[in-house]
């Protein structure tokens, strides 16, 4: 039996605003079935909010222009499960089972109403599509796919009757993969899925996207998995360099994945700079042709009282001269001005140290720690200005650590000391109290006036100048995360601590934070995911097993 046609997903004109603040603009993009593209571009450019408009859940007034033409099975895993916590790990399974185990069972009612001759052309017709939809879903084989999907993704060790709401963030996520890898959706839109995985569900998710024959869409700031999956990129940034592949007005597709198209983009910036920086000189030379005297012109001796005829004569060729020179110039100065590429913006650069010198000696001193259920470390020594990488499965305690280490968290056994003067964390999910106050005001209440003054937010280079007055509820995952990041260096901290800094922030200024990472003179424990990060790290590791194993030591 020939496979069942997919259906592309075609977006045309779209234009998203909320409320005055335009979002969207000009987007065209078609993604045809076995296209893998994944969505980059500066934080707040509208990667998720493209994704919410294919899969239909924006607010109908957002939408103020174009279409978006969809398969009728469309799955989006977001940045939040959208899990209800009361409901268990068995329950969710079971709910993602049902309708496939519907369309086998209604594929078997009608065929056996049509080996019984009790059926006339319609209802043959119904068969044939409940037939194409169980193929197209692998149906039959939905129980031992997701029993091998929960397997693999590390379910199999949790108790089925644990509420959602218990769940870490990557056994969430993990959850909502199983599902997905269950029911193989037509078209699949993923928002930063990476995010809270260890390596081993990522290596079954980069599989599973291989292998999937509908449509992929995803945004994530996962340079590996870019690197791994994507088939195409589409840059949301809108430059006007026009360098990297076809254009739209808000936005620009580039085949292959991020080593490629981060090559291309370097040059193409490079050429951008060298172009503007051109044009810029001739405007210059033009506009100095438009105020030229008389005197560039005939700058001869004096006349004498012998030859003013002559003198009168030429005067009249010099200025018309001057004339048609200021006409020509002045006439080129704006055909070159209509022609200008715009001023290259500067890209956002990280701009202060991340931590402070601090103390020397010994800052963090760790014996027989446990917190039960989520954490045992039996040693940890930590001396000033050392950097330190922590990983580890998911449920090993990374995030726990940093939070004991914070004063977060409290031990149920060991000893912990930390003689830092000072100690900043960031979280993973960075949470204000007044999600209606600005970014600066919100920095500047958490950082205290005094300190605001001496390190403004403006100069960290964590967030344009534009967004300072922007409340924080409006702010995107990625533009919390960095305002996060700003309240936690802006007191150049002694120790500091970073749960997977690189979430959700973009994938230039995770760049310009691993060189930070590199070169600051503090003590730094970061806890992370990211395997960009983590294959060029240079300093000390620390390996976390899960509570049931023998417990990590350094």
């Amino acid at each position: 039996m020939p496979a069942p046609t997919l259906l592309p997903v075609v977006v045309t004109g779209l234009d998203v605003r909320f409320g005055a603040r335009p979002v969207l603009s000009g987007i065209d993009l078609t993604a045809q079935p076995g296209r893998r593209i994944g969505l980059v571009g500066e934080n707040g450019t509208g990667k998720s909010t493209l994704l919410r408009a294919i899969a239909g859940t924006l607010p109908s007034r957002a939408v103020t222009a174009g279409a978006v033409e969809r398969p009728g099975e469309v799955v989006m895993l977001g940045q939040e499960t959208a899990f209800a916590d009361a409901h268990t790990v068995a329950e969710v399974l079971a709910r993602t089972l049902a309708p496939l185990r519907r369309m086998v069972a209604e594929v078997e009612r009608l065929s056996a109403r049509l080996v019984g001759g009790e059926v006339g052309g319609g209802e043959a017709t119904a068969y044939a599509g409940a037939l194409d939809l169980a193929v197209a879903h692998d149906a039959w084989d939905a129980d031992r796919r997701a029993a091998e999907a929960a397997e693999r993704l590390g379910l199999g060790a949790l108790d089925p009757t644990r509420p959602v709401g218990t769940l870490s963030g990557g056994q969430r996520t993990r959850l909502a993969l199983a599902t997905i890898m269950t029911t193989r959706p037509a078209c699949l839109l993923l928002d930063e899925p990476t995010n809270h995985l260890d390596d081993v569900a990522v290596e079954q998710l980069t599989a599973f996207l291989r292998d999937l024959p509908g449509v992929v869409l995803l945004a994530s700031h996962d340079r590996v998995l870019l690197d791994d999956v994507c088939t195409d990129l589409f840059d949301l940034d809108p430059r006007p360099d026009g360098a990297l592949g076809t254009d739209g007005e808000g936005g620009r597709r580039f085949g292959g994945g991020w080593s490629a198209y981060d090559e291309h983009r370097r040059a193409a910036r490079r050429r951008w700079e060298e172009t503007y920086e051109v044009q810029q000189e001739e405007l210059a030379r033009l506009r100095a042709l438009t105020r030229i005297s008389t005197l560039a012109i005939a700058h001869d001796r004096a006349p004498r009282d012998n030859d003013r005829h002559y003198y009168s004569f030429k005067g009249g060729r010099v200025e018309r001269t001057l004339a048609r020179r200021k006409k020509d110039a002045a006439r080129r100065l704006d055909d070159a001005e209509r022609a200008q590429v715009s001023r290259p913006r500067p890209p956002l650069r990280l701009r202060a140290d991340l931590t402070g010198g601090g103390p020397a000696g010994r800052l963090v001193q760790v014996r027989d720690l446990e917190v039960r259920g989520r954490l045992h470390l039996s040693r940890l020594d930590l001396d000033a200005g050392r950097h330190l990488l922590v990983s580890g499965v998911n449920g090993s305690g990374k995030s726990t650590l940093l939070g004991v280490l914070s004063g977060r968290v409290r031990a149920t056994s060991g000893s912990v000391s930390v003689t830092a003067r000072s100690v900043a964390e960031l979280v993973q999910d960075v949470v204000f109290e007044r999600p209606g106050r600005s970014a600066g005001a919100t920095y500047d209440a958490l950082v205290g006036a005094e300190r605001a003054a001496a390190t403004p937010l403006r100069e960290l280079g964590l967030l344009p100048h534009a967004q300072l007055g922007t409340p924080v509820r409006l702010l995107s995952v990625g533009q919390r995360r960095r305002l996060g990041l700003a309240v936690a260096i802006a007191s150049a901290p002694d120790l500091l601590l970073l749960d997977e800094p690189t979430n959700h922030l973009s994938l230039a200024l995770a760049g310009e934070l691993e060189e930070a990472l590199e070169t600051t003179p503090g003590t730094v424990v970061v806890a992370t995911h990211d395997r960009w990060l983590r294959r060029r790290w240079d300093g000390d590791e620390l390996v976390l097993t899960a509570p049931a194993q023998v417990p990590g030591a350094l």
